[in-house]
């Protein structure tokens, strides 16, 4: 069994840039009156913090912006998600694939709904799910497909969509495709669709680090079908007396903020994808390190920089490279993310045997330094002079082929 690789040994030494930005987008003088305006409309006893209109105006607002016909809004994206699945009613024996390479929040729900959860291995180029190790995994007992937007690389969710139409289950028809897009709000397909207008259902999340926030939590489904829309709403308000349910409702001054950055996302955004793009123009070159596909349109939005090192560094090299970016440098950089089931023990014993050696191989060679859209030019030179002379130093340890 492959052990724990999001653990690298680390130094202790001050960062300049910290492993990992602890606020994915940023905010202005518009959230802050926002914040101003619910808490003063909130303030008497005869109000309080009930925001109906302004949840169904954030609601709105974000079905536009993803051309969906439904937007459900959460009070975070886990939450979002365990809901969407909760709607399949998955009995023993009902199967979920998903990508081995993934954040863990999106494999717990499905074991923890009762579903088989069955790992699959990630395309070399994307890191995305792979679906032609999809379609080898296929069973009759297949309920959904699981498609990550990893790192904010938009999945092309075409071929996912037509191996699910054709290949039915024998009692609930064509597994639906689940869409995980919490790294790629405001993104677009290879279809030229926006994030949230494909699939069964798309989750977003507005946690902290995301790209969008509402004060540190908060999530959204999107979708085409009325009756999933509706049924979300009254699991999320306690069954609204007619079945269970749980609260797990957007606060007010939460949707106020989150309409100013709905309104403001394209602007972070973009920002965040010049920055990416010139780190690649100032790495290119670099004969040790994989640069991160060059994809325009908002098809990769940058959530995370990957970067891969050789197969010959895997493991070692690529811990020896981070190493020396955080103490000679004080550059921070982070593993994200290692197959599931080598960094949680849970998911782990509900995956039994389950392994998947392309994951582990890519898992073992990928880092992503810090990056931000708030991050100056001079400060940008800097780090990618850093990643290019640690690399260099690490070279003269590790052979590459």
């Amino acid at each position: 069994m492959p052990t724990d690789t999001t653990t690298v040994p680390r130094s202790t030494a001050p960062r300049r840039w910290p492993d990992d930005p602890a606020q994915g987008g940023w905010y202005s003088a518009a959230e802050l009156a926002a914040v101003q305006e619910a808490m003063a409309d909130s303030l008497p006893w005869q109000t309080g913090w009930r925001g109906k209109e302004h949840i169904a105006a954030f609601e709105d607002a974000f079905a536009d912006k993803t051309r969906s016909r439904h937007a459900v809004a959460f009070n975070g994206g886990g939450p979002a998600l365990e809901m969407v699945l909760n709607c399949l009613d998955l009995q023993p024996g009902d199967e979920v694939i998903s990508c081995a390479l993934n954040f863990v929040g999106t494999h717990l729900p499905v074991i923890h709904q009762g579903g088989d959860l069955v790992l699959a291995e990630p395309d070399p180029l994307t890191l995305n799910l792979d679906p032609a190790d999809v379609a080898r995994r296929l069973t009759d007992h297949t309920r959904a497909i699981l498609v990550t937007h990893w790192n904010g690389l938009a999945a092309d969710l075409r071929p996912f969509l037509d191996l699910a139409q054709r290949h039915p289950h024998p009692h609930h028809g064509p597994p639906v495709v689940i869409v995980d897009a919490a790294r790629a709000c405001g993104g677009t397909t290879p279809a030229g669709l926006p994030v949230g207008a494909e699939g069964w259902a798309t989750i977003f999340s507005f946690e902290t680090k995301k790209l969008m926030t509402t004060l540190g939590q908060g999530g959204m489904v999107t979708t085409g079908d009325a009756r999933l829309a509706d049924r979300l709403r009254h699991l999320r308000t306690y069954g609204l007396s007619r079945q269970w349910g749980t609260n797990q409702q957007l606060t007010k001054m939460q949707a106020a903020v989150g309409l100013i950055q709905l309104e403001r996302l394209d602007e972070m955004n973009t920002a965040r994808v010049n920055r990416a793009h010139q780190r690649s123009r100032l790495l290119h070159g670099i004969p040790h390190l994989m640069l991160p596909p060059l994809l325009h349109g908002g098809q990769h939005l940058y959530y995370r920089y990957n970067l891969l090192v050789p197969e010959a560094w895997a493991g070692a090299g690529r811990d020896a490279l981070m190493e020396v970016l955080a103490d000679q440098y004080g550059l921070g950089s982070i593993i994200n993310d290692p197959p599931t089931y080598a960094s949680h023990d849970y998911i782990r014993a509900h995956t039994g045997s389950q392994t998947c050696p392309r994951a582990e191989q890519l898992a073992a060679r990928l880092f992503c330094p810090c990056l931000h859209p708030r991050i100056g030019d001079a400060d940008e030179r800097e780090i990618c002079e850093a990643i290019r002379k640690a690399t260099d130093q690490v070279a003269r340890t590790f052979a590459a082929p």
